[in-house]
């Protein structure tokens, strides 16, 4: 047995066989969907994905909320009396206030267990961004590395995760303030795709208006050439919401280029889906030192 735990959250939107393999374990986030609560967890035991996006597009009402300290405490707890330690890597705190409670938990469990240490990382990174750090955390810890130097490493990497994503219904980024209701209308009608990333401070930015898929997939490559670290060597991750054919297809345009080593397929999950609507799909991979995302 390891002595420390990889933790993340349901966010982070690895697939489940992944995490099992990682050995990540994983705090459940709650939505509410026409005013019935869920807890999403990575086998989606609660609603499946497909039934998510199903529901999202047939007009349903979904909001999320953040994790508060007292679910931290019982989820932490278990691990610690079983004589583990915790690397938590959090939901961007540019995005909510989990981050924080998870700090006030922490705190409160290490003066009840002296013994046990719970670090608490920031991942400034959101949905299959966030999951991509704790994939190459993940990998580290197989190798043998440390509760404090992974934590460093993580904290010291977490800024080189390049998140680039289009969105396919601009109403959703409308409700959420990020455009006006006359730009979701034009770009509809003009099949215009904002192209978004996660900016220094872990908050969505748009960095473009793209037209047409073919330049959006252009845009995706040259990314990736340009930005990442020997991206013949790295496995990258292509997210989608409610996707699976342009995943599929931007996966295949990757590994057909010859631009990256492999492709990790992930779905997003509903707390991210909830705000960029289905049809959402991403490339996610690690920048070059010195890169800004």
């Amino acid at each position: 047995m390891k002595d420390y735990v990889i933790v993340t959250d349901g966010t982070a939107d690895l697939p489940a066989g992944l995490l099992d393999e990682l050995q990540v374990e994983t705090v459940p986030m709650e939505f509410l969907m026409d005013g019935e609560s869920y807890h999403h967890y990575p086998d989606a035991r609660e609603m499946s994905l497909d039934e998510f996006y199903r529901k999202l597009k047939a007009g349903a009402k979904v909001s999320t909320t953040q994790i508060n300290s007292y679910t931290y405490e019982t989820f932490f707890e278990p691990i610690l009396e079983r004589g583990q330690d915790i690397l938590y890597i959090c939901f961007s705190s540019g995005l909510s206030g989990s981050y924080q409670n998870s700090r006030i938990a922490a705190e409160g469990l290490m003066e009840k267990y002296p013994g046990r240490k719970i670090l608490c990382v920031d991942s400034l990174c959101a949905s299959a961004g966030e999951g991509f750090l704790v994939y190459r955390a993940g990998l580290l810890r197989k190798k043998g590395m440390g509760l404090e130097e992974l934590a460093a490493w993580t904290e010291e990497n977490r800024l080189r995760v390049a998140h680039w994503f289009v969105v396919d219904d601009l109403d959703h980024l409308r409700q959420g303030g990020r455009i006006s209701a006359a730009q979701a209308i034009l770009g509809t009608a003009l099949n215009v795709k904002p192209l978004l990333y996660v900016d220094q401070e872990g908050k969505l930015q748009t960095a473009a208006k793209i037209r047409g898929i073919k330049k959006v997939l252009d845009t995706f490559c040259k990314k990736l050439e340009n930005d990442a670290e020997d991206p013949g060597e790295q496995t990258v991750l292509v997210g989608h919401a409610g996707n699976p054919e342009m995943a599929e297809k931007l996966k295949g345009l990757l590994l057909e280029k010859g631009l990256v080593k492999d492709v990790i397929v992930a779905e997003i999950g509903p707390i991210i889906g909830t705000h960029v609507g289905a049809g959402m799909f991403a490339v996610i991979f690690m920048n070059k030192p010195g890169v800004e995302r």
